[in-house]
């Protein structure tokens, strides 16, 4: 091979170098979607996820904690708080100090429009043993910025951008923007329903990551995942142990507290059938509780038909024994009762969407759909009701 040649060579090298490192896409924010994708963007933009963190100095309106009473368990005025979080069930309040966000040590009860103290507690999320005792020795960073941020850096502690952002779904976008086309951006709904799911799961579960500490740091949140990964790689989901009761779970699996919807959907048969969880819940719109993508039942019956072996048989009324458009007559009301405590006396929904029994209330103190209506009456009381049901097998309902 001649000089000239080998030069050819070396040159071609170094151009497919430089070709490989500029197919390498970026971060570029979200606002860079908006001019292609108008309409998702508009709906995205309302959702809860958009907003889940924001500056109170920027945004006064997103302040819903009643910053101008006097109250002992609020001990830090509006001026300390760089950033607020959360706005459904609770928010609670960020202070910066150096490069750190940390929690200050109340927060606010939406539904029941109330100070409540914030601290978690010894023995609670496996993380507490790994930091101080106070809030301020518990930085957000590792404990929950990376899953309200796009693109936290653990090194520098920089965000692309703060709340759940496009490319926190759809990946690092540079390429996409620059060459739109299908093959330049992940799209969730065209992955296989494992890595679908896993989108959501990175943040909608509960777990540690399969290398902690990073940076002499324990996170809480699975450091490197991008969508399109095997999350598995890089998270493990807090274990579960049959028959215990504990800060996680109840015997029976079903997640105790909020932020572990992924743990219960795991175990499901929709999880096993290969449904996403955006097959029900629209990320992009915030027209209907929780972005699903219908009200109330017709979500459901939109799946579960007669012609579905899965399906209704006969009425709703007829399946949950309450009337037409009657709470007992949801279908949540029973396959997805709120027992995951988010907030003190505040619950979110179950995704295992296993029907629970009174007996099992009986047997392991696990919380069951008919008492938490009918309050006033006995475990004894709603197992002897579902036994009457002669349209449902007593086996399933009232073994």
């Amino acid at each position: 091979m001649g000089l000239a040649s080998y030069a050819s060579v070396v040159l071609m090298w170094l151009l497919a170098g430089v070709s490989f490192a500029a197919e390498q896409a970026h971060f570029v924010g979200s606002e860079s979607c908006r001019k292609c994708h108008e309409e998702a963007y508009a709906g995205w933009k309302e959702t809860r996820m958009a907003n889940v963190i924001r500056d109170p100095k920027t945004h006064p309106e997103a302040v819903l904690g009643d910053f101008r009473s006097t109250d002992p368990v609020r001990t830090f005025g509006i001026d300390d708080v760089a950033f607020v979080y959360g706005s459904r069930w609770k928010q609670r309040y960020f202070t910066r100090r150096g490069d750190d966000y940390f929690p200050l040590p109340a927060q606010w009860d939406v539904k029941k429009k109330r100070w409540l103290p914030y601290h978690v507690e010894a023995g609670t999320d496996w993380w507490v043993a790994h930091y101080g005792p106070s809030n301020f020795d518990r930085p957000t960073g590792p404990t929950c910025d990376g899953c309200h941020s796009v693109n936290y850096n653990v090194e520098t502690k920089e965000v692309t951008e703060w709340n759940v952002g496009c490319e926190k779904c759809h990946g690092p976008g540079s390429l996409h923007v620059e060459h739109p086309t299908r093959k330049n951006i992940v799209n969730p709904a065209t992955l296989d329903s494992v890595r679908g799911n896993d989108t959501c799961i990175q943040c909608h579960s509960q777990g540690q990551p399969l290398k902690n500490p990073i940076r002499g740091m324990y996170y809480d949140w699975p450091v490197g995942f991008l969508p399109g990964d095997r999350l598995a790689d890089f998270w493990q989901l807090e274990e579960t142990k049959p028959g215990v009761t504990n800060f996680y779970q109840y015997a029976d699996l079903t997640s105790h507290k909020n932020r572990m919807q992924g743990n219960d959907f795991v175990q499901s048969t929709m999880y096993h059938r290969q449904l996403r969880c955006f097959d029900c819940h629209e990320v992009h719109s915030a027209k209907n509780t929780s972005n699903l993508s219908q009200p109330g039942n017709a979500l459901c019956l939109f799946c579960h038909t007669k012609q579905n072996a899965s399906g209704l048989k006969g009425t709703v009324s007829e399946h949950t024994h309450h009337a037409e458009g009657s709470a007992g007559s949801q279908c949540t009301a029973c396959h997805m009762p709120k027992i995951e405590q988010t907030i003190k006396e505040n619950y979110v929904s179950a995704h295992t969407f296993r029907f629970i029994t009174p007996k099992e209330t009986a047997q392991m103190g696990i919380p069951n759909a008919c008492n938490q209506c009918h309050s006033d009456k006995s475990v004894e009381w709603a197992e002897k009701e579902l036994r009457s049901w002669t349209s449902t097998s007593p086996w399933r309902v009232a073994p």
